[in-house]
């Protein structure tokens, strides 16, 4: 028996979309692939009518159930693995996997953990500190031209991950570390860091963007991100004990 992704646990999630016909389009696109979750985060236009008419009446339930948020942050909070869509290559965006590859490696992901698959605007896609909060990077191979439709984009990858699978059960990943908890992780780590001089407290996040890398590759589990919290704080705490003395 072949095993597929579970969709229950994928979630769509569109970072500042334009215009309320590419919402309802990406709708639509996610109801031919048989994925009904969709978060919007900070819509240029919200105006239901334009984006129900794109959707259809066939993913109306797609659009009555779509999570709006203000921010990305609170968009990627409840989610243990995220993974960013981008056109654009290069030093900042080095984790380049194909749909395919990607949609193989997020099955066992998807059996315990909720998963975002990330889209940024149609204008510019995702910037580099939107994509530092992502544990994986997938790249549409395309020919000449770059730029796809954002519902385009969205339909090739619930397609390829609609379509793998694997004729043998896969091990499931045991509950990762959400978005939030690494969050969290971070800014602490930051603090200590910066605390003992690693880091430069003028411009920590240049290193801080190696160290997210590093730990992104970990798939870090949340009880693993409460012991380097501990550690951090530890450190912080005997910090103030020596200033103080």
């Amino acid at each position: 028996m072949t095993v597929g992704l579970n969709r229950d646990h994928t979630t769509i999630v569109l970072h500042r979309p334009r215009y309320p016909e590419n919402i309802g389009s990406t709708a639509r696109a996610m109801c031919n692939m048989g994925f009904t979750r969709l978060t919007v985060v900070d819509p240029g236009i919200w105006d239901e009518e334009r984006i129900r008419r794109l959707a259809t009446h066939a993913a109306g339930a797609v659009v009555d159930d779509i999570r709006r948020c203000d921010n990305l942050d609170e968009a990627l909070a409840p989610f243990g693995h995220v993974v960013g869509t981008t056109a654009r290559t290069g030093g900042q965006r080095p984790v380049i996997r194909s749909p395919e590859f990607l949609a193989r490696e997020l099955i066992p992901i998807a059996v315990n953990n909720p998963v975002a698959i990330l889209f940024g605007p149609e204008d510019r896609g995702l910037t580099n500190d939107d994509l530092r909060r992502c544990h994986r990077v997938v790249n549409i191979p395309t020919q000449d031209f770059t730029s796809l439709n954002l519902a385009q984009a969205v339909m090739v990858i619930c397609y390829c991950l609609s379509t793998a699978g694997t004729h043998d059960p896969p091990a499931a990943t045991p509950r990762l570390a959400k978005r939030i908890e690494l969050d969290r992780m971070y800014a602490e780590m930051t603090a200590a860091l910066v605390r003992i001089g690693y880091l430069n407290p003028e411009n920590p996040d240049y290193w801080m963007i190696r160290i997210r890398r590093f730990f992104n590759r970990l798939s870090l589990r949340a009880g693993e991100v409460n012991i380097i919290r501990g550690i951090c704080r530890q450190i912080l705490g005997y910090a103030g004990r020596t200033d103080a003395q």
